[in-house]
């Protein structure tokens, strides 16, 4: 069969898809004779199309995969839809339908684009984690946690929109309003299920900063692990109460009499001239009962922000309760006052105010009169009144004073005398607090994992029955932004008590999408088995050898993973510890982009097709004028989004230049690690590459077509000076390959293709062994990146016949003769200036060398017949004479 000359990507694609699709070529089982490689791109949510984030995403993955299997790996590559969350039941209330269909819908297309990629993925093990067969596991396993410990029911503050009747998110309340409705959101305090998370931050946090750790994460990037470790956020310090005699309505003394806080800085204590409590905190509520300006106080935080990101960069607020506690050491009284800035979640809900030496602290003292107090030295620093100063945080050098029994302390020795003296009072003791929370799964939402329980007004929150798992959500709700749709569906909400028969009603919160996307992947092992969560397909793949997705999932979602396996194991479903051997966050997707900033704020952006672009002398873009008024326009290069009219559609590019040359342009663009920055010359300079490569075959298909196997024998000089070459590049790229550095894979093919079409062919067999080897280490080193164009090319020269099918044929092996040569060329200087080169055997010593040299043309033009003063060799690398 003659090659077309033509280079016809839709054609090559079509024939390649329609072969792997008979042949079921991705389909991967557990196979005890290879070694497995486990390599997984995070799921997508699917939001209707793929973007190229995606397309980079999963083209690495690819890449990956098919070298991997090249090299005799059993390689698992599989794929599934983030499918529950938020932007479903957004997308039902603007277009009134249900979100499940707009899910599905969605999905359909874009598997579509997915496998018009090539994807080699093994969709037999596809998940859905709308799923009732998926998402049936998320509820037997939180009731083995409810059995275990690890998952309880408390209270939780949280968000409430009195119009909307709904939970919200912290993002989705601007300016203390909701988002959609715009009415003032209240805080309110409602039961909700948490897993404790806390509970395994020891071994959590040992894993990302502790390199002596067994299970360190060495395969993680530096960045991920320090982001892991500081929201893990341990502290060693004191916990210690401020007693008091205040007594609730019931006469009872209100938390036992004791005003509990937690310090890193137990050393300060003696400066401690106030406390702050929550807005929510007991104390505050006593107060507030017979104070009506701090009762509107309190409501008036409760408008504010609930995450420890909000408060630290809204204005400090603060109100006095007239309430006092005693101070444990100096039996002082200290006033108690409501701060803004404090989180009922975080702790006890209360902090010791110390002006003279916390920033926040001396802020708010100032604002409102507190006395201010040094009890910390450091060196000969004069403490002021007037302004802060940090100096206090050098605890190498800090001292207390002021003090009394501390003076004179070092940090260390006073924070340790401190736990000591509020111990013997039966007042505190050192304790470990971590900056992480419990999780609270609890989503006041309808599109998500209904939680198996059910309330009973004698037996209270009862588990559902595993048998009777699922607890399968209704499909065909269409919230109306009146609060969650299971509140009105009675064939959802009725059911019978499992433990006393009588009338009940089921839970209608559903759990966190975090909790679909943190075993999904351990799914994917046992994808069809209907018996079990997880199986031997599990024992036999996991730990995953390699994981890729953003930056931006480099804390709550990698962190819930972890968390969920540790759990796994506690429950003995698994045998790991860690579920991600290796992980690679790939960089963004950067376009240019043109906006104004209208009045108000904001930017409002345009397509490039609606803009007079503008370009510097050297062709650079640096801005653009509206077509529609002329007016000029800013650019910046940003994030591709259709948000920013800047985005690209991959199914449009696969359509005009094919699959491959969008595979190409996003891997030979940049390092995988590293942001892109798209090209629209790039991709048409990556779609020519392409059809050089297919012109090439087939303009020497008569030359190319036979086996492609390991030449030998004596060679012409050019065609040995090739195969070094062919060799040089193939020792490269498969460098390149186990560093993942793909972009310098197509380098090093392009440097390959060059040196293949500068070859002048003898017409030997010899020659023609040579070119052929030389263009299947081409065809296998390109194959990962563009799969359609190198197996058609593969499958039609015939190389298949002694190699195999492209998809498994082996992967060429460096063959070290032929890196070795006959002569080396070193560069020939004169008096220090380069005047050209001189050929010598590559076995030369220094003698001949310097022979070589002086007899040449360049010496002698120079020396004017003069023999030379002196001759320098430099190995390897040039001659220098001195005439």
């Amino acid at each position: 069969m003659s090659l077309p000359d033509r280079y016809d990507p839709t054609a090559v694609e079509s024939a390649a898809q329609t072969a792997w699709r008979a042949a079921d070529a991705y389909r991967v089982t557990e196979d005890q004779t290879k070694p497995k490689f486990y390599a997984c791109s995070m799921l997508p949510y699917p939001s209707g199309k793929l973007h190229m984030g995606h397309v980079r995403n999963y083209t690495i993955n690819d890449m990956l995969t098919r070298q991997l299997r090249m090299k005799g790996y059993n390689v698992l590559m599989p794929m599934g839809w983030d499918a529950f969350g938020l932007p479903a039941e957004n997308a039902a209330l603007k277009n009134a339908v249900p979100p499940e269909k707009w899910t599905r819908e969605n999905i359909a297309y874009m598997k579509t684009q997915m496998q018009a990629m090539g994807l080699a993925i093994d969709w037999s093990r596809e998940v859905a984690t709308c799923d009732p067969e998926y998402y049936k596991w998320n509820q037997w396993l939180f009731l083995k946690m409810l059995e275990a410990g690890i998952a309880e029911r408390r209270t939780q503050v949280v968000n409430w929109d009195p119009v909307d009747q709904t939970v919200l998110a912290n993002e989705q309340v601007i300016d203390g309003r909701g988002w959609r409705s715009g009415a003032l959101v209240e805080k309110r305090e409602i039961p909700g299920y948490y897993l404790n998370i806390v509970q395994y931050a020891d071994e959590l946090l040992g894993a990302v900063a502790n390199p002596e750790d067994p299970n360190y994460l060495s395969g993680w990037p530096e960045r991920v692990r320090l982001m892991q470790e500081n929201w893990i956020g341990k502290s060693e310090g004191v916990r210690f109460a401020f007693p008091h005699e205040i007594a609730g309505a019931d006469g009872a003394l209100i938390q036992g009499g004791k005003l509990y806080v937690f310090t890193t800085r137990a050393d300060t204590i003696m400066g401690v001239t106030f406390c702050a409590v929550a807005p929510e905190h007991p104390l505050a509520a006593h107060a507030a009962a017979t104070n009506p300006a701090l009762a509107a106080f309190i409501v008036e935080c409760g408008q504010g922000g609930t995450t420890e990101a909000e408060l630290a960069t809204q204005e400090k607020k603060g109100m006095p309760t007239g309430l006092f506690v005693t101070h444990p050491l100096t039996g002082a009284q200290v006033e108690v006052w409501v701060g803004n800035y404090v989180l009922m979640s975080y702790g006890d809900g209360a902090v010791m105010g110390v002006p003279a030496h916390d920033e926040r602290d001396f802020a708010f003292a100032k604002k409102y009169g507190i006395a201010i107090k040094q009890v910390v030295k450091a060196g000969d620093e004069v403490f002021s009144l007037d302004a802060w100063a940090d100096w206090y945080g050098d605890k190498q050098r800090a001292v207390c004073v002021n003090s009394g029994a501390l003076d004179g302390l070092p940090y260390k020795e006073a924070v340790s005398k401190v736990a000591e003296l509020v111990g013997a009072k039966g007042l505190g003791e050192k304790k470990t607090t971590w900056r992480l929370r419990d999780w609270g799964i609890s989503r006041q939402r309808y599109w998500g994992t209904p939680i198996p329980i059910i309330h009973c007004d004698d037996c209270g929150a009862v588990p559902v029955p595993a048998a009777d798992l699922p607890v399968v959500l209704p499909i065909d709700c269409v919230p109306d932004g009146s609060g969650n749709p299971l509140k009105k569906r009675t064939d959802f909400l009725n059911v019978a008590c499992p433990c006393c028969g009588k009338p009940a009603q089921r839970e209608t919160d559903t759990m966190d999408t975090f909790v679909d996307s943190s075993w999904y992947f351990m799914r994917y092992c046992d994808a069809q088995n209907s018996d079990a969560m997880v199986a031997g397909g599990t024992d036999y793949w996991m730990p995953m050898d390699q994981y890729i997705g953003g930056i931006e999932h480099a804390i709550l979602h990698l962190l819930y993973a972890r968390f969920w396996t540790k759990v796994m194991r506690d429950l003995k479903l698994v045998k790991i510890n860690e579920p991600f051997t290796k992980l690679l966050t790939q960089g963004m997707v950067l376009k240019g982009a043109f906006f104004r900033k209208p009045e108000g704020g904001g930017k409002s952006y345009y397509w490039e097709h609606e803009v007079n672009v503008l370009t510097n002398d050297h062709g650079v873009t640096i801005g653009g004028t509206l077509k529609a008024d002329g007016l000029p326009l800013d650019y910046e290069m940003t994030t591709m989004s259709k948000s920013k009219s800047n985005g690209v559609d991959p199914q449009e590019l696969i359509n005009q230049y094919g699959a491959d040359t969008a595979r190409l342009f996003v891997m030979f663009a940049s390092p995988p690690e590293q942001t892109l920055e798209w090209n629209d010359a790039g991709v048409e300079g990556a779609h020519r590459f392409l059809k050089r490569v297919w012109g090439f075959a087939a303009k020497n298909e008569a030359v190319l077509v036979g086996a492609a196997g390991k030449v030998s024998g004596e060679l012409p000089a050019a065609a040995k000076a090739l195969r070094r070459e062919v060799h040089l590049v193939l020792r490269q790229i498969s460098h390149d390959y186990e560093r993942m550095q793909y972009n310098t894979v197509v380098s090093g093919g392009m440097k390959l293709l060059n040196a293949l079409e500068a070859y002048k062919h003898d017409g030997s067999a010899a020659s023609a062994a040579v070119l052929r080897e030389g263009y299947s280490v081409l065809l296998r080193g390109l194959y990962p990146a563009c799969p359609h164009t190198t197996w058609k090319l593969w499958a039609d020269l015939g190389y298949a016949a002694a190699l195999g099918d492209l998809l498994d044929a082996p992967w060429p092996q460096v063959d070290e003769a032929a890196l070795v040569q006959d002569e080396i060329e070193l560069v020939l200087q004169v008096n220090g200036k380069t005047r050209g080169s001189i050929t010598v055997p590559a076995g030369a010593d220094k003698a001949a060398i310097e022979a070589v040299a002086a007899a040449s043309a360049e010496v002698a033009k120079f020396a004017e017949g003069k023999p030379p003063k002196k001759i320098i060799v430099v190995p390897g690398r040039l001659v220098n004479v001195v005439v």
